[in-house]
C-alpha cells in the first residue's frame, strides 16, 4: 500500500503543498542507493535526503525496509529545494512500513532537516508553510521545536514543535507528552530590540529633522557630504524613530526574512522593522531577487523598513564625485 504525507516547499516566499508519496516494493539483497528512487523534481539537497532518512530512521531505534522504496514528490513540475523535506520523507517510510497508523496522517502537515542521529534541524519559511496550511485547511502542523513558535501565528491549526524523529512517530501514534504551542502575543514580546538608538545622536539638527519628517511621511531620502560626515551613522537609526509594527507587518516581515534565511535563528515573530545595506557592486538579483526559483531580494527584505544604498551612483571603482547616499523607507 502507498503511504502519504504531505509537506510544502517555497516558491519565492509563497509556500505550495508537497505530497510525499512512498511505495515499498519486493525485498531486496544489501541497502545501497539503487534501491530508494526519489523522483519529482528534486534539486541536490533533496535528493540527498535519501541517505539523511536512511540513517536516521535506523539511529533512532525504528525500522528501516530491507525493501526497494519508491518516493514521488507531487506536483512533479515544480522544483523541490532544501532539506526541509526529511521528516515527511521519514514518517511516510515508516507508515509503509505499517509503524504509523495511515489514518494518522490525514489533516497533517509535516517539514523538517533530520540529522543522521534523528533529531530536527530548523527550517526557514515555516510561517508561510503555517499560513499555507490554515488556508487549506490542514489541523495539526509538525515541525521543528525551534520553529514552533512563530509557525504557532495560524489560527485553527494545532502545531507540534518536536526535536526528533522519534518524537514525532511517537505523536502520531498517538502519545498524550506533547501538547500544541499556543501563539504568544503578550505585550512585552512586541517591542523591539535595537542595538543602537537615536539618543546616541550629538548635532546634526539639520539632518535629525529631516529623517524624523521622513520618518513620519514615508518618504525617501537622498543625504550627500564627505566621507565621516555621519550619513551611515544616522541612517542605521532611522528603524528605532519608526512606529512600532503591527501584528499583520510582523507576519509580513517575518515572512520574508525567514524564506530568504535571514531570519537569524531568532525565535518566534520579527518585531523589529528591517534595515538593510547592500553594497554599491551588488548584483541586480541580489538587490531586487529573482532567480529560477525567485529569492527575495534586498528590496523586499527592507520592506517595513529602511532600504540603505550607500554611494548609488558608483558604478566603476575609479568613479570618482561626491559621496552620496540614498535612504529609502520600505
Amino acid at each position: 500500500m502507498i503511504a502519504q504525507t504531505h509537506s510544502a516547499t517555497l516558491v519565492g516566499i509563497d509556500a505550495v503543498p508537497v505530497v510525499v508519496e512512498v511505495d515499498l516494493q519486493g525485498n531486496i539483497q544489501g541497502d545501497g542507493e539503487r534501491y530508494f528512487i526519489l523522483v519529482g523534481l528534486p534539486d541536490k539537497a533533496v535528493q540527498e535526503s535519501k541517505e539523511r532518512v536512511r540513517t536516521a530512521v535506523r539511529n533512532s531505534g525504528l525500522d528501516f525496509p530491507n525493501r526497494k522504496i519508491m518516493c514521488n514528490l507531487a506536483p512533479g513540475d515544480i522544483r523541490k529545494e532544501g532539506p526541509w523535506l526529511d521528516l515527511p520523507m521519514a514518517v511516510a517510510i515508516c507508515a509503509a512500513n505499517r509503524q504509523i497508523a495511515y489514518e494518522e496522517l490525514e489533516g497533517t502537515l509535516l517539514l523538517g532537516e533530520l540529522g543522521l542521529d534523528g533529531t530536527l534541524r530548523p527550517i526557514d519559511g515555516a510561517v508561510s508553510v503555517a499560513l499555507m496550511a490554515m488556508e487549506k485547511g490542514f489541523k495539526r502542523l509538525i515541525v521543528p521545536i525551534q520553529n514552533a513558535p512563530e509557525a504557532a501565528v495560524a489560527t485553527g491549526v494545532d502545531v507540534y514543535g518536536v526535536d526528533s524523529l522519534l518524537q514525532a512517530v511517537e505523536l502520531l501514534n498517538g502519545s498524550p507528552e506533547l501538547s500544541p504551542i499556543k501563539f504568544d502575543d503578550s505585550p512585552g514580546l512586541r517591542q523591539p530590540e535595537y542595538a543602537i538608538d537615536y539618543s546616541d545622536v550629538k548635532g546634526q539638527r539639520q539632518a535629525v529633522r529631516a529623517l524624523e519628517i521622513a520618518a513620519a511621511g514615508g518618504h525617501n531620502m537622498l543625504m550627500t557630504g564627505p566621507p565621516g560626515s555621519g550619513k551611515t551613522m544616522l541612517a542605521r537609526r532611522m528603524p528605532t524613530i519608526l512606529p512600532p509594527l503591527s501584528l499583520e507587518e510582523s507576519i509580513a516581515v517575518t515572512r520574508i526574512l525567514s524564506a530568504s534565511g535571514e531570519k537569524g535563528g531568532r525565535p518566534g515573530l520579527i518585531w523589529e522593522r528591517p534595515f538593510r545595506s547592500p553594497h554599491h557592486s551588488a548584483s541586480h538579483a541580489s538587490v531586487v531577487g529573482g532567480g529560477r526559483n525567485p529569492k527575495p531580494g534586498e528590496v523586499s527584505m527592507s520592506h517595513l523598513g529602511v532600504l540603505f544604498l550607500d554611494e548609488m551612483t558608483s558604478t566603476q571603482k575609479d568613479r570618482k564625485g561626491p559621496s552620496q547616499t540614498f535612504l529609502g523607507k520600505g
